[in-house]
């Protein structure tokens, strides 16, 4: 911007020049004078906005391409016609030897493990391991590249969309609020529901009082992505959806991990009420929850290293030993 400054400024102070010597030089008129004075202005202002405008013009293509990149992106195939059995007696859910890539590199390779109806299963491992991914398949965001991941022993590739996701309720750390109403929120995940048990699946997720707290109650318009809530409270109103959807199986990226022990409590309380009779698979990062998990999955490098329950692994002394005795130092020196 300063050299085109110093450019625009060199122009016109070189057209006004150029305009007075030949008005000296007896070849322009004054009239013309003043009207070549008033194009340098006119000519060299508008030039400058443009450029001026440019930033945002690089900016609005880089937004028209993104929207591209998502139009160009292949569109999961729903011709599933199967249907998901009330009862089998096949594992709740299933993979097997299942392998995924985001691009070239394969993220996830050769996974297998079971979860039994009714049960706990937890993903443990460090950071970019793949226990996110694993999540995100069986709700089935990504189609995976080989193997298979089953619900009652059905693919959930030969399953339509729309039931799979019936049957699959979702709470992440990272919670997304519409800018709508309390109770159209909560009433997202059963839009036939009665105003009688949203209220009840509110008091489940302990987030009825502080609704009741907000200037219209559960007609209170909350701004988008929940801005004018807090971090505990997008939560319990997330669990309460979840809770109102009823769905058998439930994937939940431990929504305690990042919040104030007062929150914490209050979500604990309401993920105990979530996951009641449910089959649970968890992205675990506290030990508490670990300990009282059915089954520990540990994935490292895209992989399944090791499983097994709590007392299983410790006494192997692998990856889940090291970790847990990490964990546990971590927390001894934070008290101190």
């Amino acid at each position: 911007m300063v050299v085109l400054n110093v450019l625009y400024t060199i122009g016109m102070a070189g057209i006004v020049a150029l305009g007075v010597w030949l008005y000296f030089e007896n070849m322009m008129t004054l009239p013309y004078l003043i009207g070549c004075v008033l194009f340098a202005f006119s000519i060299f202002l508008p030039l400058k906005t443009l450029y001026s405008e440019s930033s945002r013009l690089t900016v609005m293509g880089s937004c028209l391409d993104r929207i591209e990149e998502v139009f160009d992106e292949k569109t999961l195939s729903d011709d599933g016609k199967k249907h998901i059995p009330a009862t089998s007696s096949a594992p709740e859910i299933s993979f097997e030897n299942v392998t995924f890539a985001y691009g070239e590199e394969d993220t996830v390779r050769g996974v297998g493990f079971t979860a039994e109806k009714n049960t706990m299963t937890a993903l443990v491992g460090p950071s970019g391991g793949g226990k996110t991914t694993l999540a995100n398949l069986l709700a089935r965001f990504w189609d995976i590249k080989s193997g298979s991941i089953k619900v009652r022993g059905v693919d959930i590739r030969e399953i339509p969309l729309s039931e799979l996701m019936d049957k699959i309720s979702m709470v992440f750390q990272r919670v997304y609020l519409f800018q709508d109403t309390v109770y159209n929120n909560i009433a997202m995940g059963r839009p036939t529901a009665t105003k009688e048990e949203v209220e009840e699946s509110a008091r489940k997720a302990r987030c009825y009082d502080f609704i009741m707290h907000l200037p219209k109650g559960f007609d209170t318009v909350i701004g988008e992505g929940g801005a004018s809530l807090s971090g505990g409270e997008k939560q319990r109103i997330s669990i309460a959806r979840c809770i109102l959807k009823d769905a058998p199986i439930v994937i939940l990226d431990e929504a305690t991990a990042s919040v104030d022990l007062d929150n914490e409590r209050h979500i604990q309380e309401a993920i105990t009420e979530l996951v009641r009779g449910k089959t649970l698979l968890v992205i675990a990062h506290r030990l508490n929850t670990i300990r009282a998990a059915d089954k520990i999955v540990v994935v490292s490098e895209g992989k399944i290293a090791e499983q097994g329950t709590h007392e299983q692994l410790m006494k192997r002394g692998g990856i889940y030993n090291t970790f847990v005795h990490l964990r546990e130092r971590q927390r001894l020196a934070e008290n101190e």
